[in-house]
């Protein structure tokens, strides 16, 4: 009973570190999409481009012109003496409507691209995260493979006082420990870069120690393949912005189209009379409706204006065309890194305990002379590779998984 409630609480704390780490990287998510100066960059950009709506759905500024007359107009009711008119410029019907929904689509890809920006950033966060991981258990691995060569050294030093074994042996081992300890001080300073690279993504000064899980979760990828493609055909968000972008074109296509059509002008005149010569007292004037019609002459432009669209229209589907190629090409190398990683991780885990059960047996039959050295400093580099293969192996996983939610848009 000891034993199973001994096992039962390894297991919980293994599960609760699982549990706190998946939460830490969260937080660290929610901290990056405050504070990342390249995302608040994007969505900068998003927001001007929603101010471009008002912008493009408001008529031109009405115009207001003043005449004055050097030599006054007589008329019958007195001298015309000046002129102010009012007037206010019509484009064709729905021209205003479709600037405007070209700009709303056009701000709505720019949001596409900024939600593009935070999946690419989670992304790369993810990454780096789990790269901190596997550079701090290859640590931990590699200090726990330095006090076994130190016991093996302990071995060494027993037979050599007993004449069983030269000084080579001891030399040998101390070898080992030397390249392993050289080996920590390069992890230490990979990490210390990594880490550096990891707080300038989070994008804030308050988030301390990096928190790392003592053991990587192993999840696996909850949709099948055929699945997770459609869902990337369909929520990706660089491929959402090129649709929406494509949709504004549209918009602004039928307004130049329109644009060849006759604009309106509707004013006001108002004419101030003097006192005329036979005393009468001057009468102001108002002229209303002035109407008037733009004539577009110039076809050449208009026709110019329709063509752009046209072929910007025509690049757009070709530029979808080739994100979608591009798309399904990574989506197929992502999966592949997935699968490979997975099968790694089963194949390093059980190579993992095999090398370590024979390493036992051989430190075993060394201590009563059956074996020399050089067969246990073999498989204790086996080891050695295994285990830090073995946490390669998750760290990969996870990262192609996170690499696959990317391009799910998530």
């Amino acid at each position: 009973m000891k034993i199973i409630k001994y096992i039962t609480f390894i297991f919980f704390i293994a599960g609760s570190s699982l549990l706190s780490g998946q939460e830490d990287l969260n937080n660290y998510l929610r901290e990056a999409a405050e504070n990342n100066p390249g995302l608040k960059a994007r969505f900068n950009e998003y927001m001007a481009a929603l101010e471009k709506v008002p912008q493009a759905g408001s008529l031109p500024d009405p115009q207001l012109a003043f005449s004055w007359f050097i030599s006054p107009v007589e008329t019958r009711m007195g001298p015309q003496q000046l002129r102010l008119s009012l007037s206010q410029f019509f484009p064709w019907f729905g021209t205003l409507r479709d600037r405007e929904n070209a700009a709303i689509k056009s701000a709505r890809a720019r949001y596409e691209l900024f939600e593009e920006s935070k999946s690419a950033l989670y992304k790369d966060i993810k990454a780096l995260y789990f790269n901190l991981y596997f550079f701090d258990s290859s640590t931990d691995i590699t200090r726990e493979n330095i006090q076994l060569l130190e016991v093996i050294r302990k071995l060494a030093e027993v037979k050599l006082e007993s004449g069983l074994v030269s000084a080579l042996d001891e030399y040998r081992i101390s070898m080992e420990i030397n390249d392993l300890e050289n080996q920590l001080l390069l992890l230490n300073d990979k990490y210390l870069s990594l880490e550096t690279e990891f707080r300038n993504l989070v994008g804030s000064d308050n988030i301390g120690q990096i928190s790392i899980p003592d053991s990587l979760w192993l999840d696996d990828f909850s949709l099948g393949r055929m699945q997770a493609m459609d869902s990337v055909l369909s929520g990706n968000h660089s491929l959402l912005s090129l649709e929406f972008r494509k949709a504004a074109i549209n918009y602004e296509k039928d307004a130049a189209e329109k644009a060849g059509l006759p604009d309106f002008r509707i004013g006001l005149d108002y004419i101030v009379t003097g006192r005329g010569d036979d005393n009468l007292s001057g009468k102001d004037a108002f002229a209303f409706p002035t109407i008037g019609i733009s004539i577009p002459i110039y076809r050449n432009k208009y026709r110019a204006m329709v063509k752009e669209a046209g072929y910007r229209e025509e690049a757009s589907i070709n530029e979808a065309e080739d994100r979608v190629n591009a798309l399904e090409t990574l989506f197929e190398n992502a999966w592949r890194d997935y699968r490979d990683a997975d099968r790694r991780v089963k194949l390093n885990e059980e190579q993992a305990r095999l090398a370590e059960n024979s390493l036992r047996l051989l430190e075993e039959q060394y201590s009563t002379a059956s074996i020399n050295l050089e067969e246990i400093l073999r498989m204790e580099r086996r080891l050695l590779q295994y285990k830090l293969e073995y946490e390669k192996a998750k760290a990969d996983k996870q990262a192609a998984i996170a690499f696959i939610y990317y391009l799910m848009g998530k």
